[in-house]
């Protein structure tokens, strides 16, 4: 399974996150961001700033890195249960910014699908809830990776798809990266579905069929 999401509206993060100065490094807008690639965090370990992780988790006792390959979705009603994402929960959370994400629509009888963009407010940037860890190469190098949570669908996205990413409302943004813990009740109040009355459907043009946020 894979996902795709989009950062095009770089100009407008500063704002979005306004307690963030500035971006440390070029970043060039992403129409088309997809798993074992760099992408934009704000994570726990530095809140008040943007870093680069690579999308697809890999454990810190993981023997082979291509097990992030796989570990790019967390679902979020088991975060607490499974031991690979249950201490990164309480410990390990970050926000990766977007300005919006793709699914695709099926059509009876047709083996093409229509891509569909999600957004929020008109397209203005929003931050995905995440995952990350510290895994260290032979020779000491540590590489940081993340993972998106994944929830249950508003009506916006459910009859395209099962399940859609957790989008964290921006009151709860600097309350998901503070160090330190969060109690699983407390994550699961902000990781429900996104309200559906400040979210778009846009038709794109026909794809191949895809799965996406499993």
């Amino acid at each position: 399974m894979c996902g795709r999401y989009r950062l095009m509206k770089l100009n407008l993060l500063l704002h979005q996150f306004p307690w963030i100065t500035g971006l440390p490094f070029d970043q060039p807008a992403r129409e088309n961001i997809a798993p074992t690639q760099p992408v934009l965090v704000i994570s726990s370990s530095r809140p008040d700033a943007f870093d680069l992780y690579r999308w697809g988790l890999i454990p810190s006792w993981a023997k082979d890195p291509s097990v992030g390959n796989r570990m790019f979705n967390a679902r979020a009603e088991t975060l607490a249960q499974k031991s690979v994402f249950r201490t990164a929960l309480r410990q390990r959370r970050c926000l990766i910014p977007a300005d919006g994400f793709y699914e695709w629509k099926k059509h009876a009888g047709r083996t093409r699908s229509t891509q569909m963009l999600f957004t929020v407010n008109g397209g203005e940037p929003f931050a995905f809830a995440g995952l990350w860890d510290a895994w260290r190469r032979a020779d000491g190098a540590e590489v940081r990776s993340c993972a998106l949570i994944t929830t249950t669908p508003n009506v916006v996205v459910q009859p395209i798809h099962d399940r859609m990413p957790a989008i964290v409302r921006p009151a709860d943004y600097r309350r998901w990266v503070e160090p330190g813990e969060l109690g699983n009740d407390d994550a699961a109040a902000i990781l429900g579905p996104y309200p559906a009355e400040q979210m778009q459907m846009t038709a794109m043009m026909p794809e191949e069929p895809k799965s996406l946020w499993d």
